[in-house]
C-alpha cells in the first residue's frame, strides 16, 4: 500500500487526510475509490487505515481522514456533531472525486460505528456515490440511547441535554464532559478501546454535551428510503452489545435500495484486527458489494425509442 498525506477543506476547516493507493497502480489508470469513515472518536490512523490496507490490495484507492476537531484537523476540540461530520464526509467525497487517478463514477462510502449513520446521511443528501456500506452502526439515536440505559438514566441524559441547550443560549458555551459520559462502552468494547485505541494520538478528548442532543436528533431511518437506487450494504456483529443487532435489522427494513444485510460473527470490534478471519471475510464481502455496485453505476444508460 502506498500512502500520500494530503488535506482538504470542510466548511472552512482544513482536515488532515491520507490517500491510500494499491501497490500495482498503473500510470494513467483511473481506479474505483472508497472513502472510509471511522466512528465517534474517529481517526484516520486506526480503522480507515486498517480497512485501506486490505481494500487497496483488492484494487481500490482509499481515502481516510480525521473529522474536524480531531487529531491535527482544524476545528474546535471537543465539538462533535453528527450533522457536521456528515458535511465532512460529503466534502471528502468531493475531494476524492476530483483526483485524476480516481474514476468519479465509481466512488463508495464505508462507515464504521457512528460513521455508519454518517455515510447513509451523506449519500442521501449528495446523491453522487455509487454504493454505501454501513458497519456496526446505530440509526435512531433516541432508541439507541434508551436501549443501553435504564429508564432513569435516560431521563437524566435528556435533562442534561436540555440544560446544556439553555446554557448554550444564555452563556454561549456547551459544557465539556467525559468522552463517554453519554456514550457508555460495554465491557468488551471498553477492553478493546483500552488496549487498542487509547494510545491513538488525540483519542479520548472530553466532548461537549451538545453531542448528546445531536445523537437524540439522529433519525437515519426517516431518510434511508431516499437513498434508492444507490445500493446499501449493512453489516453488523450478531453479539454486538454496544450497538444492538436490531439497529441493523431496523435500517434494513426501512431501506428501499438494493440492499444486503451481512451478519458478522462477533461483537462490536473484537474482530477488528487486520488479520482476524472475520475482518478478512468482511473485507471480501465489501469487495464483492462495491464491485457489483460500481459495475452497475458504470453501465451506459440505454436510450428508449418511443
Amino acid at each position: 500500500m502506498i500512502q500520500k498525506e494530503t488535506a482538504f477543506y470542510s466548511e472552512g476547516s482544513r482536515l488532515k487526510a491520507t490517500v491510500y493507493y494499491p501497490d500495482n497502480l498503473s500510470e494513467g489508470e483511473r481506479c474505483p475509490a472508497l472513502v472510509i469513515n471511522s466512528g465517534y472518536q474517529g481517526f484516520n490512523e486506526f480503522y480507515p487505515k486498517m480497512f485501506a490496507e486490505r481494500m487497496t490490495g483488492l484494487g481500490f484507492i482509499c481515502l481516510g481522514f480525521d473529522y474536524r476537531g480531531m487529531a491535527d484537523s482544524e476545528g474546535e476540540k471537543g465539538r462533535v456533531l453528527i450533522e457536521e461530520q456528515v458535511q465532512d464526509v460529503r466534502n471528502a467525497v468531493t475531494f476524492i472525486r476530483s483526483q485524476g487517478d480516481v474514476d468519479p463514477h465509481r466512488v463508495g462510502l464505508v462507515g464504521w460505528g457512528m460513521g455508519a449513520a454518517n455515510v447513509v446521511l451523506a449519500a442521501e443528501k449528495s446523491g453522487d456515490v455509487a454504493g454505501v456500506a454501513a458497519l456496526n452502526g446505530f440509526y435512531d439515536g433516541k432508541r439507541w440511547l434508551q436501549s443501553i440505559h435504564t429508564y432513569d438514566e435516560f431521563l437524566k441524559i435528556v435533562d442534561a441535554a436540555a440544560e446544556d441547550r439553555v446554557n448554550r443560549v444564555l452563556h454561549g458555551e456547551s459544557k465539556l464532559a467525559d468522552t463517554f459520559a453519554h456514550y457508555p462502552l460495554d465491557p468488551a468494547t471498553s477492553d478493546y478501546v483500552e488496549k487498542e485505541l487509547s494510545q491513538v494520538y488525540g483519542f479520548g478528548h472530553p466532548t461537549r454535551l451538545q453531542f448528546t442532543e445531536s445523537i437524540l436528533d439522529l433519525k437515519v431511518e426517516s431518510v434511508v428510503a431516499n437513498l434508492a437506487p444507490t445500493p446499501l450494504f449493512i453489516a453488523h456483529g450478531e453479539q454486538n452489545t454496544l450497538h444492538p443487532y436490531a439497529e441493523a435489522q431496523s435500517l434494513y427494513a426501512s431501506a428501499a435500495s438494493p440492499k444486503t444485510l451481512y451478519t458478522i460473527h462477533g461483537r462490536h470490534n473484537d474482530f477488528m484486527y487486520g488479520d482476524h478471519p472475520e475482518f478478512v471475510l468482511l473485507c471480501d464481502r465489501l469487495q464483492e458489494f462495491f464491485s457489483e455496485a460500481f459495475r452497475v453505476s458504470a453501465a451506459p444508460t440505454r436510450s428508449i425509442s418511443v
